[in-house]
């Protein structure tokens, strides 16, 4: 099982961008898939997931600016970044539970981050 995420890239305060992380391989289901980001000298953030049953939470910080969305058949979930601001910048991670097998255990997978710089 792979994550490959994509989307990154530097903008302007107030500009936008989308960020995408798609699984391969051997899947029987996805659970939970989440977006985290991890800015320098600072340790890890939850920024937003939704669960298999289409229910999302936000950090408050991108209540209203983000919207975490996922699409199924295509074993990929998004970020919608507006209203981007410099306290974004980070190198973002998608995270995702899965099952392998009918009956297997849930195992988290983590992709590889993409880089979102927000700067003028």
């Amino acid at each position: 099982v792979q994550l490959q995420a994509s989307g990154g890239g530097l903008v302007q305060p107030g500009g936008s961008l989308r960020l995408s992380c798609t699984v391969s391989g051997s899947v029987f289901s996805l659970n939970t898939m989440a977006w985290y980001r991890q800015a320098p000298g600072r340790q890890r953030e939850w920024v937003a997931s939704m669960v298999s049953g289409g229910a999302s939470n936000y950090v408050d910080s991108v209540k209203g600016r983000f919207t975490i969305s996922r699409d199924n058949a295509k074993n990929t979930v998004y970020l919608q970044m507006n209203s981007l601001k410099p306290e974004d910048t980070a190198v973002y991670s998608c995270n995702v539970g899965l099952r392998r097998t009918v009956g297997s255990r849930v195992t988290s997978y983590w992709g590889q981050g993409t880089q979102v710089t927000v700067s003028s």
